[in-house]
């Protein structure tokens, strides 16, 4: 991958499509080995995490983790999920951080030179081509190392680089060892246009163990 040491770099991290993304190659994501790795490849000078938070559950089983990053040189946008029932009378729950990472990325675009996007989701396509025309440089961080791939092929084709997180592993990836043994989980469906279709578990950072930080979102 390809920085200029003088470009002003923001990170914007869709942490449901990341840590799908993640799970997908085999391998958790460490979050701080992951800020430091853009820190040298330029002035950083965001990273912000968008994940939705279901409020009225007496804990979240990701708050650890929202927690770890906020007092780690992340900023958290967070909002509460949303509970609603399909056509087929099947309880649901919505949390979709599309815009909030949009209005985002458009209002700090003049401060920045390059733009990270960690996501595959299509939706975006129309966010990068707007950066773009503002005079901004957009890489997509995302995989097309699985079957399907995890990143819309509209989105990859309108980023100025895309960053294949398969190539990142040796240097984001949090050793195994720090992982707590725990049964196998059945996988669960994922769309890179339109998000998880079931459900993307976040990953974990340091000591503790995945389900701790674990929670379902759409």
């Amino acid at each position: 991958m390809h920085f200029y040491p003088t470009e002003r770099i923001a990170l914007f991290i869709d942490g449901a499509n990341l840590y799908a993304t993640a799970k997908s190659l085999g391998f958790d994501i460490d979050y701080k080995r992951l800020l430091q790795l853009f820190r040298q490849k330029g002035q950083l000078v965001r990273a912000l995490y968008y994940t939705a938070l279901a409020e009225e559950q007496e804990y979240s089983s990701i708050r650890p983790l929202i927690d770890w990053l906020d007092y780690n040189g992340f900023t958290m946008v967070t909002k509460p999920t949303k509970e609603f029932t399909d056509t087929t009378g099947r309880r649901k729950i919505k949390g979709n951080m599309d815009i909030e990472l949009t209005v985002d990325a458009m209002r700090l675009a003049d401060s920045l030179d390059h733009i990270v996007l960690f996501s595959g989701d299509g939706d975006f396509r129309s966010l990068v081509a707007a950066l773009q025309q503002k005079g901004k440089r957009v890489s997509v961080v995302s995989t097309l190392q699985t079957q399907p791939p995890m990143v819309a092929d509209e989105l990859r084709r309108q980023a100025d680089q895309f960053i294949d997180l398969a190539d990142l592993e040796n240097q984001v990836g949090r050793d195994p060892a720090q992982r707590t043994t725990r049964e196998p989980r059945e996988p669960r469906g994922y769309s890179a246009r339109g998000g998880s279709q079931s459900g993307g578990r976040e990953a974990g950072v340091g000591y503790l163990s995945d389900d701790d930080l674990a929670e379902e979102q759409l």
